[in-house]
Parts: C-alpha cells; structure tokens; sequence
C-alpha cells in the first residue's frame, strides 16, 4: 500500500521557523515531481511548492517565495518543506503530494489534477 506521510507540522510564532518532513512507503518517487499544498479552514487546497524528480527544479506559489525552500532525499523517499519567515497566514493544514504525470526531466507539478497520491496532512498554525 503507497502512503505519504507528514510529519513537523505544530505551533509556532510569527517569524518562527518550521521544517516538515515527507516520507513515502509502498513504492519510491524517486522518478515522480513531489509537491506540498496547504489548506486553510473554509478556503480551498492550494499549491505551495513542487519539485522535479531530480530535484534541480523548484516552483513556489509566490506567497512564499524567499521564506520556504522544497528540498528531497532520494536515499531516504523523503521531501521536505523549510518554512521560515513564517506569517499567521500561512496557517493550514499542509499536503504531501506525488505526481504520475511526466513532462520532461525538469517537469514541476503545480495543479492539484497534477498529483496522484496524497498524505493525510500535518497542521500547522502561525500564532501573531
């Protein structure tokens, strides 16, 4: 069974720092773009950040652009998400994704029809 699972996610002061953890089991995506997405309460789910299977490419919605860096470990099945700078805004719950779509080597996922399995989230909340 493939599952995505999250992990990193709590409560932490404005400007405060945040790293959250991606791990996969069931299969490797070490050949798939890899993305995060938040939703926050009453609002749809969004893209945040996605990553090309060789991990060279990165796109960010532009919220965060400058204060959150994707980053993955083929070794270890694992994406990661380093939020800093972090508003109250940016308080979700927030997605690991892997994507089945293929575009090319530097191919980066930004839609949610994009994305193929999903983990259960991890919650993160931006305290001002």
């Amino acid at each position: 069974q493939v599952q995505l699972a999250e992990s990193g996610g709590g409560l932490v002061q404005a400007g405060g720092s945040l790293r959250l953890s991606c791990s996969a089991s069931g299969r490797t995506f070490s050949s798939n773009a890899m993305g995060w997405f938040r939703q926050a309460p009453g609002k749809e789910r969004e893209f945040v950040a996605g990553i090309n299977w060789r991990g060279e490419r990165t796109n960010y919605t532009d919220s965060v652009k400058g204060r959150f860096t994707i980053g993955r470990d083929h070794a270890k099945n694992t994406v990661y998400l380093q939020m800093n700078s972090l508003k109250p805004e940016d308080t979700a719950v927030y997605y690991c994704a892997a994507s089945l779509t293929y575009s090319g080597p530097y191919y980066v996922a930004r839609a949610l029809s994009d994305y193929h399995y999903w983990g259960q989230g991890t919650p993160v909340t931006v305290s001002s």
